[in-house]
């Protein structure tokens, strides 16, 4: 595996994917990020203020 080039869907600003995340990734079976971690990291936030929006 190489580290990956990836384009947050949220800011459309790109971020690396590692190759040690794509191993967390894949033995916990998630699916590869679309959200930049500080997106997710927002996301995560709002959802527990109750202020996400489905958008």
């Amino acid at each position: 595996m190489v580290d990956k080039k990836l384009l947050c869907i949220d800011c459309n600003k790109g971020f690396v994917f590692t190759e040690a995340e794509q191993q967390f990734f894949e033995e916990k079976g998630y699916s590869e990020p679309i959200r930049c971690k500080d997106c997710r990291s927002k996301r995560k936030a709002d959802k527990r203020t109750g202020g996400f929006k489905n958008s």
